[in-house]
């Protein structure tokens, strides 16, 4: 069987150096390569290949991410290209994801693509785990703090940045995104999940399905049980639970 592939990396050598790999096997089309995470979404979608190999760190949108927003069907099978990190292997041996340590050996290479092959013919399974890999990830992983957020968007990827979010807020499986002119984006994502990759400085809960950018605050109004509605920039108001109430009058009314 012929397996197609698309190769995404930001660095043109990681990608020849790949591809030269894959040319030594048998059976192996590159059907695509892309040099961001956008570009690969865009790839992945348009040629639907058997295989993608993602760099797990890749600017603006990662080799996560990337499989985050993928609306493609059937999903094709995943090996995340990675320098050493020792939480997301684990997270992938876990789940059966599979991964490929940099530099990358022939054969450890030959190895992914067979796994590949005796994949494609389970790839509804393949994507639960790699959304499960992908959320232990988000977790657990040191990945750093968000500064601009990746949202889909119909055929489009808006790229929002953290600076500009007022609030955050789940409704079931969603999140809703509002920013401070009043721009409305929505997204699948655990709310635990992005806070944890949120800088706590700036971001704080006041319920158990909001967060709010402190920067945002306009006003804080009295309710009756000693709670409070806070007031946006963006005229937004946001209730403020009897839980989080105490946090914020500490970090937000004294002085």
């Amino acid at each position: 069987m012929m397996l197609r592939v698309v190769i995404a990396d930001d660095e043109r050598p990681a990608r020849a150096f790949l591809a030269a790999l894959l040319e030594k096997i048998e059976g192996i089309a590159i059907v695509g390569e892309a040099a961001s995470g956008s570009e690969a979404i865009e790839v992945i979608e348009r040629e639907r290949p058997d295989l993608a190999l993602l760099d797990l760190q890749m600017p603006e949108l990662d080799g996560l991410e990337v499989v985050r927003l993928l609306e493609v069907e059937p999903m094709p099978a995943v090996a995340f290209v990675t320098a050493y990190d020792e939480y997301a292997v684990r997270a992938f041996e876990l789940n059966a994801v599979d991964y490929l340590l940099k530099p990358v050996g022939e054969k450890r290479l030959r190895e992914a693509i067979e796994r590949a092959r005796a994949r494609v013919d389970s790839r509804a399974e393949q994507k639960a785990k790699l959304d499960k890999a992908v959320s232990e990830i988000d977790i657990g992983g040191e990945r750093g703090l968000l500064e601009r957020i990746p949202v889909r968007k119909r055929h489009e990827i808006v790229i929002v940045p953290v600076g500009r979010i007022a609030a955050i807020e789940a409704e079931g499986e969603l999140l809703h995104l509002t920013t401070d002119r009043g721009e409305r984006h929505t997204m699948t994502r655990a709310l635990k999940e992005l806070e944890a990759r949120l800088d706590p400085k700036r971001f704080m809960r006041l319920s158990r399905g909001a967060l709010v950018n402190v920067e945002r605050i306009e006003s804080v109004s009295p309710m009756p049980g000693g709670t409070y509605v806070v007031t946006l920039s963006n005229k937004q108001r946001i209730s403020v639970s009897r839980q989080r109430s105490k946090e914020l009058r500490e970090r937000l009314l004294k002085f």
